[in-house]
């Protein structure tokens, strides 16, 4: 049984004739994105699917679970759905992933991010 190849999306944000050429994976994009909204205070988590949320019971983590990224020659989109713990205000919340996402794939990739959308999917509520 042959595997198919995994069809990645790989983006060049670098070339030069004489070392190389640089490309970068949406996922890359996908997982700098998820990995800057949790560090934001209120974020619990960034929401995947069920599929994602099963994996994630035996052991696999998906940094980019709930983020998708679309990235075309001249900016990158994201869209992520985000759990917040309960007692933080969404707007200001929201504002400030938007905020830190934009400025971590602009920092860590060269990339111009054009629009960071956000979905509330949950709310953790931690028991006392």
């Amino acid at each position: 049984m042959n595997k198919e190849p995994e069809i990645r999306n790989t983006y060049k944000i670098h070339e030069n004739g004489k070392i190389g050429e640089v490309q970068i994976a949406d996922e890359v994009v996908a997982v700098i994105a998820g990995l800057a909204a949790t560090e934001v205070k209120g974020v619990a988590d960034t929401s995947g699917t069920v599929t994602n949320e099963i994996a994630g019971k035996f052991g696999k983590k998906n940094l980019s679970k709930g983020i998708k990224v679309l990235v075309s020659p001249d900016s990158v989109s994201v869209d992520m759905a985000l759990t917040l713990d309960y007692g933080y205000g969404i707007p200001d919340t929201a504002k400030q992933v938007q905020e830190k996402v934009k400025l971590a794939i602009e920092n860590m990739t060269g990339l111009l991010v054009k629009e960071v959308n956000i979905r509330i999917a949950g709310v953790n509520i931690v028991k006392e």
